[in-house]
């Protein structure tokens, strides 16, 4: 009885999870970059690797507003999961790709692998990690 309610909570959270990947990539595509960076946790510790080591979420959106300027420069934004694995009860790993459809004045079309690191939270799941390459 214990093993099927554990899968249950296992299938519930990878749904829920894949819902914030859902959240982020409908509020890039819209251009709001606040909203794409809510999904993390609104917390110093949190981290974002790509280039560089960011910490912290106000640092994480000041990075992408930095980066992603403009409704041009972002592009369409689309995810695809490769794996998706609960972490004990309160974390979740997911590794993916990114693919980003953009003009040539925009910078082109870019893809790329991600490993984000979820916790739930009261409220809601939120990104912990991101390394985004």
């Amino acid at each position: 009885m214990l093993r099927i309610i554990l899968a249950l909570s296992v299938a519930a959270a990878g749904a829920d999870v894949r819902a914030v990947l859902d959240q982020q990539a409908a509020a890039w595509n819209r251009g709001d970059l606040k909203a794409f960076v809510e999904t993390y946790e609104d917390s110093a510790e949190i981290t974002f690797l790509g280039k560089e080591l960011w910490r912290g979420r106000a640092n994480v959106l000041a990075r992408y507003e930095r980066t992603y300027s403009t409704k041009e420069k972002m592009g369409s934004l689309r995810f695809e999961i490769v794996e998706s694995k609960a972490l004990g009860a309160t974390h979740h790993l997911i590794l993916g790709k990114f693919f980003l459809t953009r003009s040539a004045a925009g910078g082109g079309n870019a893809t790329g692998n991600f490993t984000l690191v979820l916790k739930q939270t009261a409220k809601s799941w939120k990104i912990i990690h991101d390394h985004t390459s």
